[in-house]
């Protein structure tokens, strides 16, 4: 169970030396949950017939911001990610990493926004209260640096291509712009989308968002 937790969220300014050149960060293809706006955390879906055609067609969208760039490849281990790592990039070996894994909702598990706040009216994703028997922001965002800090070891000056989710891209793409993890409230994406971030003046910053192959 999570105790609520009313330190700030900190932001972490990152060296652009020290990580790739460009980050593409793929949300999964569609399930049944996330058509029907259910919570899917650990919940190991597979994707539907529109997920596969979604993330077949995605293929395209990464394929031109790469252009002649060969990518690493990671994904979470679930497998609405793994799946749409393989439709969208066939014959690329994609890394399977646990910090890339959705956000763990906890008691919240299957049920859409309306009916959570039917039980807690005061209910935000994004504050350091969270979900009970899951995860909070806090600790969302730590597995992201997580994954930022392999980035910095591995993938110096390369291009990066990591397939996730929904909640954990957003999050993601805030840590790695340095802003704190709440801040990724203010975006969205949908299935199947591509976010870009490159080096631009030194800094890492946000040149492509929600990128669908149409």
């Amino acid at each position: 169970m999570i105790t609520e937790c009313r330190l700030p969220l900190p932001s972490v300014p990152h060296s652009a030396d020290a990580l790739p050149s460009l980050i593409l960060l793929v949300r999964h293809g569609a399930t049944e949950w996330s058509v029907n706006g259910q919570h899917t955390g650990r919940t190991d879906l597979p994707l539907t017939d529109l997920g596969v055609r979604q993330a077949t067609a995605v293929g395209k969208v990464i394929r031109q911001w790469l252009g002649n760039q060969e990518p690493l490849v990671y994904t979470s281990p679930l497998a609405r990610a793994v799946d749409t790592a393989a439709l969208a990039m066939p014959g690329h070996r994609a890394e399977q990493v646990d910090s890339l894994m959705e956000y763990d909702y906890g008691i919240f598990e299957g049920l859409t926004t309306s009916q959570i706040l039917e039980r807690d009216e005061s209910w935000d994703l994004f504050s350091s209260r969270g979900c009970q028997g899951g995860e909070n922001i806090i600790r969302v965002a730590a597995r992201c640096d997580g994954f930022v800090a392999r980035l910095e070891r591995a993938a110096k000056g390369r291009a990066v291509v990591a397939f996730t989710h929904g909640h954990l891209s957003r999050i993601l793409t805030v840590r790695l712009l340095g802003m704190p993890g709440s801040a990724a409230a203010g975006l969205w994406n949908d299935t199947a989308s591509v976010s870009a971030i490159n080096v631009h003046r030194g800094k890492l910053v946000l040149v492509g968002w929600n990128i669908t192959a149409g």
